[in-house]
This record gives C-alpha cells, structure tokens and sequence, in this order.
C-alpha cells in the first residue's frame, strides 16, 4: 500500500499504441503535483483497460503476433527508481510498452525490488495525485505472480 500517483497517457496510446513513458513526463508531473513521495506506486493511465474484454482490441497484435500497448520507458523507470517507488502499474498486459522485445523496464524494476501491478480494470476516476492504494494479494500456491485486489481510497 502506499500514495498512488497516475500518469495519465491516454491521449498519447491513442495516437501511438507503441508510446513509451518518458522520464520528462515524470518531471512534468513533478512540477505540478511536488516530488513523487518514497513508497508511492505509480500508475500508467494509458485508457486500453476500455478495449477489454475483446482480446484482440487489447492485445492488438500484428501480423507477425507482436502487441502493440504503451508502456513505461526505461528512462521513466531509472527516475522512478531514483524516487524510491515502490510499484509501478497499468492499465495494460505490461509495464513495458507491448512490442518489447527486451523488457527493460521489467528488468531494471523487477532488479530495485519493485512490484508491478498489471491489467488494472480501471483507473478513470483515480486522481493523478491524492489517492491511496491497497493491492490484496489473493494466495496462490507456485508462480512467480498472482492476482490482487486493487483498491483506490479517493480523497
């Protein structure tokens, strides 16, 4: 659990489904909303959970099986590390941006001790400062994941 900071994408994934988070967009939301606070966990509001539940939609393969969603640039991710956050989320299959083919951000995430929370349902009516977070982990044996329950508490 921890502060929840959006970063909203959505009109930029709606003109390039392959948009990468750039770190100065994390700047930018720095100088409107003060510092990202240490155990914050930051939230890509990109809009794709609107495409679910058709798959193809939110997938949105090519036509050699490469998805195409945005994402978190690893830029974004080296300053987010540098602010001490402890997760990153999206409203998307992936904190990388769907056509990666290294997984940088996973990576240099996972690498901190950062957790992801993937495929959120919805994050239209989380403010892009002030909410609270709480990811209840639902038990499951084996696996290196599992589902939670996400809840915003709005200010």
């Amino acid at each position: 659990m921890g502060p929840a900071v959006v970063l909203d994408v959505h009109a930029e994934g709606a003109k390039d489904a392959d948009f990468q988070l750039p770190a100065a967009s994390v700047e930018e939301w720095e100088k409107r909303h003060g510092r990202i606070p240490q155990g914050a966990i930051v939230l890509l509001r990109t809009g794709w959970a609107s495409r679910w539940p058709d798959a193809q939609r939110y997938r949105n393969q090519d036509a050699q099986g490469r998805m195409h969603f945005p994402g978190f640039s690893a830029g974004a991710a080296k300053v987010l590390i540098e602010r001490k956050v402890s997760g990153l989320g999206c409203d998307t299959m992936s904190i990388d941006y769907g056509a990666s083919a290294d997984f940088a951000v996973h990576h240099l995430a996972l690498g901190a001790g950062l957790y992801h929370l993937e495929n959120l349902a919805d994050l239209s009516e989380v403010p892009e400062s002030g909410a609270f977070l709480i990811a209840a982990p639902i038990k499951l044996e084996g696996g290196s994941g599992g589902p939670v329950r996400v809840f915003a508490l709005l200010p």
